[in-house]
């Protein structure tokens, strides 16, 4: 049996954030204007609505090598 793969201490999981342009992603932005600072790991996508976010795109972004997906709207 093989042993698991140990994670280095230093590494940071790639997110991708799909976000609600009235929701979500005012609320991001409003962070960004009271300068509050989230992990540069983390990149976010605008949507005008996340109740249209097709499952292909989430699953387009695990082929690409994202480690984790955040939908909020």
């Amino acid at each position: 049996m093989e042993e698991p793969k140990k994670i280095p201490r230093d590494w940071e999981p790639d997110i991708l954030a799909f976000a609600c342009h009235y929701c979500a992603f005012a609320a991001a932005d409003l962070a960004g204007v009271m300068r509050l600072s989230y992990a540069p790991n983390v990149k976010i996508i605008r949507l005008p609505c996340t109740g249209k976010l097709d499952y292909i795109y989430v699953l387009r972004a695990f082929e690409q090598g994202v480690d984790g997906v955040f939908c909020a709207g």
